[in-house]
């Protein structure tokens, strides 16, 4: 055991990868990243991420004086931030290039300190406390826009949507839409955040674009406000442009330059994704249509029996409702050993029920079936002709055959 376990350990790349890791054993007060307890607390970090990338610029806009429920919840969401930092200090990563999880407390507070550990510290330091103790810039703008540095632990999220989008358990399809939607909202919220800023921070509230639409609209209730910043996002975001709410200042005029410039990768973000996600979901559908054409044109041109064209198109047919199996595929692409192993699972309990087969050594059937392909055939399909040299030997599993003569 301690041989297996030494050239486990020495080998540059352990033949599971890096599942392998989850079992080794690490350091004292080293934390596993595959540790059921820590993926927890990662996902716990996560609801703490979505609620940061939402109340971050509401509060910014909308809340001039905080109350000390949200105060106090802030600094709370700030504190795990503060542990995941210190926790991180302790936790194990997975070198690229030997694919071994790494558990040296040196070598991995050098990789965090000289990666993300900055950006973490800034966007994890309490600013909002600090424009409490100083109280004359109780309400300064300035503090309120360091808070915005909270907005870096979105990070998680791409990462997180990384990890998703290569998880084969879960459907590839809802995992990109579902990311395009949120980044779809977040630039939403974001968007009419800043504007209503922009417009509750001009010296002149009637020459503001809510404050036209809305006179005293500071008098209005929190919601109405929000949904009606809301509402100007999504008319710019999608160029609908009623006209209803526009910039009435040179501030506003600004912004909205910006944020129309910025529509313009958005927008082409979001097609682009959602055109190849309905390619990629029609282009096996007409993969298949254009080769029942191209097949039904060529027998008509070189004026082959109807029969022979019926089984042309039969067998594409059959061919593409098996090609989800991709058999012969994933077969090839293995080593020879787990061949060598499928094929005895699949086709040794096979062979051992046929009758040529009786009395024939074990030895010689393991080396028969290494060499078997499953195959399937339409129905009415032509699997040999009469007289024609023998080179394959069928073995039929289910079905049906029928000798004919065709001439």
């Amino acid at each position: 055991m301690e041989t297996i376990s030494n050239i486990f350990h020495n080998d540059p790349l352990p033949p599971l990868g890096a599942r392998a890791n989850q079992s080794i054993k690490l350091r004292k007060f080293i934390i596993s990243p595959y540790d059921s307890r820590y993926r927890t607390w990662e996902t716990f970090l996560l609801v703490l991420v979505v609620y940061s990338a939402w109340i971050c610029p509401f509060e910014l806009a909308y809340l001039r004086n905080l109350s000390w429920k949200t105060f106090l919840v802030d600094n709370i969401v700030d504190s795990f931030f503060a542990i995941d930092i210190i926790l991180t200090f302790f936790l194990a990563y997975l070198d690229r290039k030997s694919y071994l999880l790494v558990d040296d407390p040196k070598r991995i507070a050098a990789r965090y300190l000289s990666s993300w550990f900055v950006f973490d510290v800034c966007s994890t330091i309490p600013y909002q406390l600090l424009g409490k103790i100083f109280k004359k810039h109780e309400n300064g703008l300035a503090y309120r826009l360091l808070s915005m540095l909270r907005l870096w632990r979105l990070r998680r999220l791409s990462e997180l949507f990384a990890r998703l989008e290569k998880d084969i358990r879960l459907n590839y399809y809802w995992i990109r839409c579902t990311k395009l939607i949120s980044v779809t909202l977040f630039a939403v919220h974001c968007s009419g955040c800043f504007n209503y800023l922009i417009a509750d921070r001009y010296p002149n509230p009637a020459k503001t674009w809510i404050g036209a639409a809305i006179p005293n609209y500071r008098s209005e209730s929190l919601w109405v406000r929000y949904v009606t910043a809301i509402y100007w996002s999504i008319t710019t975001l999608t160029t609908t442009g009623y006209g209803d709410l526009h910039a009435e200042n040179p501030r506003e005029m600004l912004f909205s330059i910006c944020y129309m410039l910025f529509n313009l990768g958005l927008t082409a973000y979001l097609i682009g994704n959602m055109t190849n996600l309905v390619v990629q979901g029609s282009c096996r559908t007409r993969n298949f249509r254009d080769t029942i054409h191209a097949a039904s044109h060529f027998a008509a041109r070189n004026q082959l029996p109807e029969h022979i064209k019926d089984e042309m198109l039969s067998h594409i047919c059959l061919r593409y409702k098996t090609e989800g199996l991709k058999q012969k595929e994933t077969l090839d692409s293995l080593p020879k050993g787990i061949r060598s192993s499928i094929a005895c699972n699949l086709f040794l309990p096979v062979i051992e029920k046929v009758y040529l087969f009786h009395g024939v050594s074990f030895t010689c059937m393991l080396q028969l079936v290494t060499e078997m392909e499953a195959e399937y055939y339409p129905p009415r399909e032509v699997v040999i002709l009469q007289n024609e040299a023998p080179r394959d030997v069928y073995i039929l599993v289910s079905g049906a055959v029928v000798s004919a003569i065709i001439i």
